[in-house]
């Protein structure tokens, strides 16, 4: 995954200006029918039942990885070709904290749920 420009900036700010950042009590899992890119912009899923989902993720070493699965609620519409992911520090608008590509693409149609197992998303900073 790679981080947004917001959470780049809040990282470098916290460990070398000494600036104070309170992590989100929760994040939020969004889905993308296109790149959301660094700056967050991208379309995200909207209408049909769609709700971004909280996830929780275990640390080790250099990576933080899902400890549970993150599931959707079933589509009541059609929610296009997702192709990409976005980690936000809120449910609705909020900030865009990191992104990625999903190893395939997934046509969501109305009546399908959309699935993460547990262990699917990894965030590493190398």
């Amino acid at each position: 995954m790679s981080f947004s420009n917001f959470l780049e900036t809040e990282i470098l700010d916290h460990v070398f200006a000494n600036n104070a950042y309170t992590s989100p009590s929760a994040v939020y899992v969004g889905l993308f029918t296109d790149n959301p890119d660094e700056g967050g912009t991208g379309t995200e899923v909207s209408g049909g039942s769609y709700v971004r989902q909280t996830a929780s993720f275990t640390v080790s070493g250099n990576t933080a990885t899902t400890d549970a699965a993150v599931e959707f609620p079933t589509a009541t519409a059609n929610w296009g070709t997702i192709t990409h992911i976005g980690i936000y520090d809120a449910e609705t608008s909020g900030n865009l904290l990191a992104y990625s590509e999903l190893d395939a693409a997934k046509t969501i149609s109305s009546g399908d749920v959309l699935r993460i197992p547990t262990g699917d998303i990894d965030i590493t900073l190398d």
